[in-house]
């Protein structure tokens, strides 16, 4: 496999920012930088900086690599620009820490950024992940977790004033949908003190909004479920895996060939397996690694597997009666479900990008 410096002709390194991006052409094999600029984090901006790619660089988009920092956060909008003009973006390789007591500004680290990717090989580049439906799950994912913090965090503030002031309702349990949906009826009754009529307001307001807020999760639900439907309906059909759980496994993957290997997609799931052996002990660890909340994804589906799924207990109680911890057992569990929906995603993509080529 071809080192980045032999296969393009120019390398740009990209350092983001909220308010502008810092470019630095360095051209291939050499890494001498061109020329380097700085452009505004706006569409006019990412447009003169496609110009001025252009200019600097080539019009051949296919021998520019472009390697931006943050393509999912400050790069996002510019690496979805690039990538409309055809060129190749990847993400910026991490730094080795050798440089953490050399000068730093921004036009240096952008010079940097392109150095690093140089001496790379084309296989240890780290794509983006690519697709509006992919970008529109990412979005349901992160306002159904920030949706579910919050009503979780109401729902304590709740418990713990009807636990301290008596309306009315038995909360030594946690309390239930039913009596949260009657303290949202709670009426005042003429005569009561302040405190009694503060606590009744308060108990209304969070249970109402708790309601509300389980109305926004049921639709969120829906709203990942047809998309997951509509990219890869067959991660449904697999025991364990939801529509949540199927949501973050596209999300993650994004598209044939970003993984580059099923062994690839068990370490971003943080499953591969890790030697802990000593002496003539010889046993696995899970990684602390990779991306978490695939890795949970994957943990939770483990789990219900592990609950309704006969063949999965069968192979539990086998496991654990040759002296296994249910802890390896759940580990080995993870890097079979790895294996089974990298596979799964890669033929049934592969499968749709033909169609549409064809």
């Amino acid at each position: 496999m071809a080192i980045v410096a032999h296969h393009y002709t120019y390398v740009i390194g990209v350092d983001t920012h909220a308010k502008k991006h810092v470019f630095s052409i360095l051209e291939c094999p050499t890494g001498i930088e061109v020329i380097n600029q700085a452009f505004a984090n706006t569409t006019p901006g990412h447009t003169r900086a496609a110009t001025w790619i252009t200019k600097h660089a080539t019009k051949d988009t296919a021998n520019v690599l472009i390697v931006v920092e943050g393509t999912a956060s400050y790069g996002a909008t510019l690496t979805r620009f690039l990538q409309g003009k055809g060129y190749t973006v990847v993400e910026a390789p991490r730094p080795d820490g050798k440089g953490r007591y050399q000068p730093k500004t921004d036009k240096i680290d952008a010079y940097h950024i392109a150095w690093r990717a140089l001496k790379l090989e084309e296989n240890a580049l780290t794509i983006p992940r690519q697709g509006t439906e992919r970008e529109a799950l990412r979005i349901l994912m992160a306002s159904r977790r920030q949706l579910t913090r919050t009503k979780t965090a109401q729902i304590n503030a709740l418990t713990a004033l009807v636990r301290t002031i008596d309306v009315g309702v038995d909360a030594r349990r946690p309390l239930t949908t039913a009596q949260i949906s009657g303290l949202a009826r709670l009426e005042n009754v003429p005569g009561e003190d302040i405190q009694m009529v503060i606590a009744k307001q308060e108990a209304r307001r969070w249970a109402q909004s708790i309601l509300d807020l389980g109305k926004c999760l049921e639709e969120n639900l829906g709203q990942i479920k047809m998309i997951v439907q509509l990219v890869a309906p067959l991660l449904l059909d697999l025991p364990g895996i939801g529509p949540f759980a199927a949501g973050q496994i596209i999300v993650s993957f994004s598209h044939a060939g970003r993984v580059r290997s099923e062994a690839a997609f068990a370490s971003l799931a943080g499953v591969c397996p890790i030697p802990a052996c000593s002496g003539n002990t010889v046993r696995y660890r899970l990684s602390r690694g990779g991306d978490r909340a695939l890795n949970y994804a994957l943990h939770m589906a483990v789990l219900v597997r592990m609950r309704s799924d006969e063949e999965t207990r069968a192979y539990v109680e086998k496991r654990l009666g040759e002296g296994k911890t249910k802890r390896e057992v759940i580990r080995v569990l993870k890097r079979y479900l790895a294996r089974r929906v990298y596979r799964l995603l890669t033929r049934h993509m592969r499968a749709e990008e033909t169609v549409l080529a064809s």
